[in-house]
């Protein structure tokens, strides 16, 4: 159940943050390293390597086909969205930037550690799914 919270009282006990910068349309990068994508798509890649590996079948080529073109469009399209236009002058920060500075993120300030285990924990779980199945199959 949630409670009604006096607005007075939360401002008493809260720690406010200021909100962080909005650059929505003038960052195209999504304030991550160009790095950090690649891994997050090459997790997914790896994962539908295994279950290609794992399950050789000759009628899922078709269908890990269609995976491998739609995985790799979903990355393809973000990076030309970023470089669409050039004369943005947005940057993807390095990775060295990310573990220095850290990130701002809705919520508040994230560090550089923080935000990498944020965004590549789904990703590091699908292929250790994916593992763990090719691993019960292989066994059973």
């Amino acid at each position: 159940m949630s409670v009604r919270i006096d607005p007075k009282l939360l401002h008493a006990e809260a720690r406010l943050v200021r909100a962080p910068v909005q650059r929505a349309c003038e960052d195209r990068t999504f304030g991550l390293p160009w790095g950090l994508h690649a891994a997050y798509f090459g997790l997914f890649l790896a994962y539908l390597g295994v279950m290609a590996i794992g399950f050789p079948h000759p009628e899922m080529v078709l269908p890990m086909a269609v995976f491998v073109v739609f995985t790799i469009a979903f990355y393809v399209v973000p990076m030309l969205w970023a470089v669409m236009k050039p004369d943005h002058g947005s940057k993807a920060i390095s990775i060295g930037e990310l573990m220095a500075r850290g990130i701002s993120v809705e919520t508040g300030h994230s560090s550089g550690g923080a935000a990498v285990a944020q965004v590549l924990v789904l990703p590091v779980l699908i292929l250790f799914w994916g593992l763990a199945v090719v691993t019960i199959a292989a066994l059973v």
